[in-house]
C-alpha cells in the first residue's frame, strides 16, 4: 500500500499522515454507533474520569481491556460532583475493545487495507491489543500531555504503533495532535506498570519534552488517518472551542514481539489481527 518514499518518511519521522483513509460514510457511521452507545450507557453501573494528569486504576478502567465501557471528561462534574451539561456532551471516550466486541466498529477496524497498512509500517502480524473513540468535547475535552504510547502499551522488541482517524476535522482550535518529527529515535521517557491491582508510573530517561519550534500541528481533515510509532511523542491541547474532535484510534503490537507481562492492559488471551 506504501510507496518506497512514503515508508522512508514513517521511518524518519516516525509519524505518517494519510489522507482520505477512510471515507466518509464509513466515519459518520462511527459517531452514530458512539453516540448509541453513550445514549444506552448507564453511570450507575460503573464509570470512571479518565485524566492523563492522574491516570485512575479503578476497577472500571483495569477490567476494560475486554469490555466496552465510557469515562467521563474530569471537567465534566462541579463541585458537588454533579454533572455541568448532558451525558453526551461529558464522556472523554469509550474504550477499550470497540474493534472486537461491537460489530461497527470491528467493520471499520478491520480488512486487507489494514492488514497491508500494518505490513508496510512492520507489523506483519498484528494483535490490535486496544481501540478508543475519543470524543474531545466542546469546550472542556481535557488536555494530553506530552507523553509515548509504549509508555501505556509496552512490548519486547518495541512494536507498538497507533492508527489515529480523524472522524471530524481536527485543527489547532478544537485541539488537534501535535507530533516532534524524528524524536521516536529517541528514549521511552516513562512506564506505566501494573502490580495486581496497583499501578504506577516509573521513570526511565529524563530526557525533556519537545517544545517550541520541535513540535508541528496536525491539522487534518476527517477521514485522514495518521500512523505513528510507540516511542513518537505526541500531545493534543484541551478543546475550549465550540466544535468538537471525533477521532477513533487502534494500538496494535507485530505478534512476534512480546507483550509486556507488567502493562496495565491484561487479556485471557492475546488478541487477533487486522
Amino acid at each position: 500500500m506504501l510507496n518506497p518514499v512514503l515508508r522512508q518518511r514513517y521511518r524518519e519521522d516516525g509519524y505518517l499522515v494519510l489522507p482520505g483513509f477512510k471515507p466518509r460514510h464509513e466515519t459518520d457511521a462511527l459517531r452514530r454507533r458512539a453516540e448509541q452507545i453513550v445514549e444506552v450507557f448507564d453511570p450507575g453501573a460503573g464509570s470512571g474520569v479518565f485524566t492523563t494528569h492522574r491516570q485512575g486504576a479503578d476497577d472500571w478502567f483495569l477490567g476494560s481491556a475486554e469490555r466496552v465501557r465510557c469515562f467521563f471528561e474530569e471537567e465534566a462534574f462541579d463541585a458537588d460532583g454533579r454533572l455541568r451539561q448532558p451525558k453526551a456532551q461529558s464522556i472523554n471516550k469509550i474504550g477499550h475493545a470497540l474493534h472486537e466486541l461491537d460489530p461497527v466498529f470491528a467493520a471499520f477496524s478491520h480488512g486487507p487495507i489494514w492488514a497491508e497498512l500494518a505490513a508496510d509500517l512492520g507489523l506483519p502480524q498484528t494483535q490490535l491489543w486496544q481501540s478508543m473513540f475519543i470524543f474531545k468535547q466542546p469546550g472542556i475535552g481535557g488536555e494530553v500531555h506530552w507523553h509515548q504510547d509504549a509508555t501505556f502499551l509496552h512490548s519486547e522488541p518495541m512494536t507498538v504503533t497507533g492508527f489515529w482517524v480523524a472522524l471530524e476535522d481536527a485543527t489547532v482550535d478544537n485541539g488537534c495532535l501535535w507530533v516532534a518529527p524524528g524524536a521516536h529515535r529517541g528514549p521511552l521517557r516513562r512506564r506505566f506498570v501494573r502490580a495486581g491491582d496497583a499501578v504506577r508510573t516509573v521513570t526511565l530517561d529524563d530526557t525533556p519534552w519537545p517544545q517550541g519550534a520541535d513540535a508541528v500541528p496536525l491539522e487534518v481533515a476527517a477521514g485522514t488517518l495518521v500512523c505513528f510509532h510507540g516511542l513518537l511523542p505526541h500531545y493534543s491541547a484541551a478543546n475550549r472551542s465550540a466544535a468538537s474532535r471525533h477521532a477513533y484510534t487502534l494500538h496494535a503490537i507485530d505478534a512476534r514481539s512480546r507483550w509486556s507481562s507488567d502493562n496495565w492492559l491484561r487479556r485471557a488471551t492475546p488478541p487477533g489481527g487486522f
